[in-house]
């Protein structure tokens, strides 16, 4: 009878195999650490804890009420308009514990946004606002804030989901949010959801108490919209048709029997009663794929399409339903902005 004993492997890895795994595991961790160290050396510096009210004489215990993010070095700063609220006196404070007022140059509370002004303050440490529409779920992102205004709080964690909506303060969808598990602190609301690469992708937003650490970040692209119109304007002026959507892909047969080149579109999920939409004859489950001539990639492209140049005009509109391309006429109206108590 043949022997085959000698040729059965051992019960368990040698002891070389076991070093050169925990090797890897260590070198992946290492990895891991350095990415979001990285991120933060680069980036922290850059954030800010927004105060607002009357000054008080100890103020740094009171606890700030949110975090900001400074974008250029002459001291422009996003944050939340939740934030900000309807105050006149604010005040921002870096890492280093310096202070310095700041002014509002404007809010749009349906993108829960503001834009501020640091008064006085030049070359400051900024980060740079990155492309959010190449985030893809399971990337690595780092939520930083200053809730204490002389250290930031540092949480990293994964995309989770992409396309995401929200209800903003003002009662309306903020559309195309970042879902993300990194874990948010009281105070950091307003400050950066960041990538590897130390750039803001997001501004984060809002928790969902009770929903394990599900929190939220407003889209980079849409913060620079809001920002350029802000700086234009002193408010974001848009046209109106009454949707909420999200960006979804388009599959290929549907594109390739429209002819039409579009990878991605802006979802309709509803249409607002008596809207421009509505009368237009949109429906629930459009896909816009095109817009006075515009290609629409996503919600972020609609949104921009959707500028004060094209108010009250006649606008073609190319909407993929049910597979088969339509074209629709609609003639969007200006939204008014809500005005600051």
């Amino acid at each position: 009878m043949l022997d085959f004993t000698s040729d059965i492997p051992g019960d368990g890895p040698s002891p070389e195999a076991t070093e050169t795994t925990r090797a890897d595991d260590q070198a992946l961790l290492d990895a891991y650490s350095n990415a979001v160290i990285g991120v933060t050396e680069r980036v922290g510096p850059a954030v800010v804890r927004v105060e607002t009210g009357p000054k008080v004489r100890n103020a740094r215990e009171r606890g700030g009420l949110g975090s900001g993010i400074v974008i250029s070095p002459d001291g422009l700063v996003l944050t939340n308009s939740h934030v900000v609220g309807s105050s006149k006196e604010i005040r921002l404070r870096d890492t280093e514990g310096f202070v310095t007022d700041a002014h509002v140059l404007g809010v749009d509370p349906d993108t829960d946004l503001a834009l501020l002004r640091a008064d006085g303050a030049r070359d400051l440490a900024y980060a740079s606002l990155g492309n959010s529409k190449s985030l893809r779920r399971g990337q690595l992102v780092v939520a930083i804030g200053n809730p204490l205004g002389f250290e930031s709080t540092v949480t990293a964690g994964v995309v989770s989901a992409l396309g995401r909506s929200i209800r903003s303060v003002s009662g309306r969808t903020i559309e195309d949010v970042i879902q993300t598990d990194a874990a948010l602190n009281p105070g950091n609301s307003g400050g950066p959801l960041v990538s590897s690469s130390a750039e803001v992708i997001g501004i984060n937003t809002a928790i969902i108490s009770g929903a394990q650490g599900i929190c939220f970040a407003v889209a980079s692209n849409t913060a620079q919209f809001v920002l350029s119109e802000i700086i234009r304007h002193g408010y974001v002026r848009r046209a109106y048709i009454g949707v909420a959507g999200q960006t979804a892909p388009i599959p290929r047969r549907h594109a390739v029997v429209a002819g039409v080149d579009n990878k991605m579109g802006a979802l309709l999920a509803q249409i607002e009663p008596d809207s421009p939409a509505a009368k237009a004859g949109l429906l629930p489950g459009d896909v816009v794929i095109k817009l006075d001539g515009v290609e629409i990639n996503g919600v972020d492209d609609l949104i921009r399409a959707l500028d004060r140049d094209r108010i009250d005009r006649q606008l073609a509109m190319d909407v993929l339903r049910m597979g088969r391309l339509r074209a629709i006429d609609i003639h969007p109206i200006e939204r008014k902005p809500v005005a600051r108590q």
